[in-house]
């Protein structure tokens, strides 16, 4: 019996649950007179980590580095190799980015900031100790008047947050964040917090951008089986970039953008799709992930009743007119008509295997076998529709896919 035991006890010890867990800090300093951010990064234990490895980028954004122990800087990149016991390591981070002249993809005002978690703390490489787990927490102080911050982190306290992302050794703040003074508007959708966030008086339709959510919801969840446990959709409009964009289970949407275009297309729903489906693609198959997007944007809020038969046969037609000198879907980059194209390529691919398995199957199957893969191209994308079909694809012969 003894021999088993020390077994048992000998796996228990190797788990992650043994792990000695070593906390790591993050306190960040929002300066608006400067448009920067003063990040200082803590170790409980600095002989935990032998170094972490900065990808600083080639601009000037990060400055002022201040380190216990070991800073060297060269080039694109910085290391730092902490000093033993409690140690931290400060600089400064520019905020206000420009997207274009005089629009500005993050931005920071005298009275609120929009920006990405990613610009807070740089891709890293870290090299650890064995056996050590790293407990990450975010808190924000805030200039004096501002009343609020949102991120797509589990809260754990007035302006504080739990860091942990499963697909990184190395957790760090990403994702859209918002401070300031701010209107707020949340719902529980499924398993997810979702909350709609925006400056107070920047013209962010709160309550329409949930509406929409909450009706698309469903839909969306029977396509792309995920539960995260936060979705932030966060707006501004003056001199913002005039766009959305998805980041880390969070979005940003241009307060003056419509939710639902004149066209029928929902920018938000696209890029709700592109958050949810993460659907990565190689060998100049960038039409699967494109088209996939514009196909379910339109496809849910039709499956969920907003798009009347006459309003999609018009959809059709734009479809059939964007794509109708397209040759060739495979390419580096696809075009609009190579997108167009590629949806109607799926379309008459869901057509054809709800005809053959009697409306068993369709291409939202196909799709969720995508999003199980770490890539795709576009021969594995024919086998996979063709495995969901049980036979060889009239449809995918096509001249467009060779």
């Amino acid at each position: 019996m003894r021999c088993p035991l020390l077994l048992v006890l000998a796996l228990a010890a190797c788990s992650p649950a043994w792990a000695k867990k070593v906390d790591l800090d993050y306190q960040v300093r929002l300066l608006p007179n400067s448009g920067q951010a003063e990040v200082r990064l803590t170790l409980a234990d600095g002989s935990a980590v032998r170094s972490l490895d900065f990808a600083l980028g080639k601009g000037n954004d990060y400055s002022g580095f201040q380190a216990d122990g070991q800073w060297s800087q060269q080039g694109e990149r910085g290391v730092w190799r902490p000093a033993a016991g409690k140690t931290s390591f400060s600089y400064r981070v520019r905020l206000d980015s420009a997207a274009s002249a005089g629009a500005f993809e993050s931005r920071m005002t005298a009275h609120w900031a929009v920006f990405r978690g990613d610009q807070l703390v740089p891709p890293a490489r870290l090299d650890q100790q064995d056996g050590t787990e790293l407990v990450a927490r975010l808190a924000v102080e805030l200039p004096p008047g501002w009343k609020s911050v949102e991120t797509a982190w589990p809260r754990i306290g007035q302006h504080k947050f739990r860091i942990d992302d499963v697909s990184r050794l190395f957790d760090r703040p990403t994702g859209w964040m918002l401070a300031g003074n701010l209107g707020s508007r949340r719902a529980r959708l499924g398993e997810t917090d979702v909350t709609v966030a925006a400056p107070q008086g920047q013209g962010m339709r709160r309550m329409d951008t949930l509406t929409l959510l909450t009706f698309v919801w469903p839909q969306l969840q029977a396509v792309f089986p995920r539960n995260p446990p936060k979705l932030l959709l966060v707006g501004a409009r003056d001199q913002m970039w005039r766009g959305v964009r998805g980041e880390r289970n969070s979005l940003f949407i241009h307060s003056n953008r419509a939710l639902i275009s004149e066209n029928g297309s929902s920018p938000l729903l696209r890029e709700l799709v592109q958050l949810f489906a993460q659907i990565k693609v190689r060998d100049d198959s960038d039409w699967i992930s494109e088209s996939l997007t514009d196909y379910y944007a339109t496809e849910l809020l039709r499956r969920a009743g907003g798009i009347s038969d006459d309003r999609y046969d018009a959809w059709q037609a734009r479809l059939h007119k964007q794509g109708a000198k397209v040759t060739r879907l495979v390419a580096r980059q696809a075009n609009a008509g190579q997108i167009a194209r590629g949806v109607q390529v799926l379309q008459a691919l869901d057509r054809e295997i709800r005809l053959h398995t009697q409306n068993k199957r369709s291409l939202d199957d196909v799709t969720q076998a995508l999003m199980r893969m770490p890539s795709v191209n576009t021969a594995e994308f024919i086998q996979i529709s063709e495995s969901v079909l049980g036979r060889s694809s009239d449809v995918l012969q096509s001249k467009l896919l060779r």
